[in-house]
């Protein structure tokens, strides 16, 4: 059986029961959170491979599961709604409080990244108004929280060249950049951290081109220069990846939206241990260990 079938779901009513799995014990580990990304929910027809209407259900159905697995926390990596097709404000609005209803049925501490969907048809206010980052004010796109003995951080290429915030389409989605500001907040972070430190953010990191932060040789240069970034999750590029630079291990979640059926959601739970970073790929999501 491939390594991506050992951890697969099926929905009995709206029950989600796990297949047998080896699991890390608590005392192996010190942290346990969960991830996803991509949902793109929005009350569209289907186009192309994406079904955006199923992502509700796909979202009830990762919540559950990480739940049920005791995830101490659970991230989605961005473009948690969709706008793209430019709905009227109030349904927007309406897609983005519909899924993160689904969300906030995780029984612990929640956090999102920005996507650049996400603005399509909202501010980035709004957005942030309409969601919770536990612990985190509503005006802040992008922050930090220690847990587990790592410090995460959170952060926000939804900005433009010229240093403005994505807002109501008014952007093109090649165009992702860490303002300068940003920057030196990662900077502070990352010397004042005593911990280990991972990295989230919806546009990559790890290489150049469209799908990739424009600043990304940059921003890799002051994690890298830090010498404590154990690893950056990623969202946004929606087969997956992975690649280590640096000593550093980019890993791009599988997105959420692509194909229809429970059996085509993509979610991860990332075991955190000592010496290694285990991600356990749910759905279609990969399997991967990374050294630390």
């Amino acid at each position: 059986m491939p390594m991506t079938n050992r951890r697969k779901f099926v929905m009995t009513s709206l029950t989600v029961l796990a297949l047998p799995r080896q699991a890390a014990t608590a005392e192996q580990r010190v942290l346990r959170f969960g991830m996803v990304t991509d949902a793109h929910y929005a009350d569209y027809e289907t186009s192309g491979n994406r079904h955006y209407r199923e992502s509700l259900t796909k979202m009830r159905e990762c919540v559950d599961s990480m739940n049920q697995q005791g995830a101490q926390f659970l991230v989605e990596l961005g473009d948690f709604n969709d706008g793209a097709r430019k709905p009227a404000e109030e349904d927007a609005l309406r897609y983005l409080s519909e899924i993160e209803a689904q969300f906030a049925r995780f029984a612990g501490p929640r956090y999102h990244v920005l996507g650049n969907h996400n603005m399509d048809a909202l501010s980035k206010p709004q957005v942030l108004s309409r969601i919770e980052n536990t612990g985190i004010a509503p005006e802040h796109s992008y922050y930090a929280f220690d847990r587990g003995g790592r410090r995460f951080l959170v952060l926000d290429a939804c900005f433009r060249s010229d240093g403005q915030p994505y807002e109501r389409g008014d952007f093109h989605w090649t165009d992702a950049n860490i303002t300068t500001q940003q920057l030196q907040w990662i900077e502070a972070q990352l010397n004042d951290s005593p911990h280990p430190v991972i990295v989230f953010i919806h546009q990559l990191l790890d290489g150049s081109g469209n799908i990739f932060v424009n600043n990304a040789a940059r921003v890799r240069r002051v994690l890298e220069d830090s010498g404590k970034v154990l690893a950056v999750f990623q969202g946004h590029h929606h087969s997956g990846s992975y690649r280590e630079l640096e000593g550093i291990h980019y890993y791009t979640l599988r997105a959420m939206v692509e194909g229809s059926g429970p059996e085509n959601s993509s979610y991860a739970l990332v075991d955190v241990h000592p010496d290694r970073i285990v991600v356990q790929g749910y759905r279609r999501a990969v399997d991967k260990t990374i050294s630390s």
